[in-house]
C-alpha cells in the first residue's frame, strides 16, 4: 500500500472512530406526514375543506432486511436527525474503508499473478 493510501486509511479509520465516540446512531431517514384519521365527522374527512391532523414526524429505516417506521415527538427531531446523518456518514465511510481493502487484496493477487511462470495444481 502506498504511503498516500495509507494516509487515507488512517483518516477514515480516525473519523470512524471519531463518529463512535460522538454516541449512538441509527439508520433510516426521518420526514413530516400529515394523517387522516378515518373518523366519521372529523374535520380531515370534511368533503369541502378537509384538514388532515398533523404534522406528525416519521423515522422510517431497515434493519437485519426488515423495515420499520415509528412516530418522533417535535422534540426528538433536531436529536434524531443528528442521529441519522451520523449513521449516514458512518456507513459511507465504513464502505469506503471496505473498498480500498478490497481494491488492496485484489492488487495483490493480480501482482502475485505476475511474473510467476511456474504453474500449480
Amino acid at each position: 500500500m502506498g504511503k498516500r493510501k495509507e494516509e487515507m486509511t488512517k483518516k477514515l479509520k480516525d473519523r470512524l472512530i471519531e463518529l463512535l465516540n460522538e454516541g449512538p446512531m441509527i439508520p433510516g431517514s426521518i420526514r413530516k406526514q400529515w394523517n387522516v384519521c378515518g373518523m366519521p365527522g372529523c374535520r380531515c374527512k370534511n368533503s369541502k375543506n378537509p384538514q388532515k391532523h398533523g404534522p406528525y414526524f416519521q423515522l422510517s429505516f431497515t434493519l437485519a432486511g426488515k423495515s420499520t417506521s415509528m412516530f418522533v415527538r417535535e422534540a426528538e427531531f433536531s436529536e434524531l436527525t443528528e442521529l441519522t446523518k451520523r449513521y449516514r456518514e458512518f456507513k459511507s465511510l465504513s464502505l469506503q474503508l471496505v473498498q480500498s481493502y478490497v481494491a488492496d487484496e485484489r492488487s495483490k493477487r493480480t501482482n502475485r499473478g505476475r511474473g510467476n511462470t511456474n504453474k500449480t495444481l
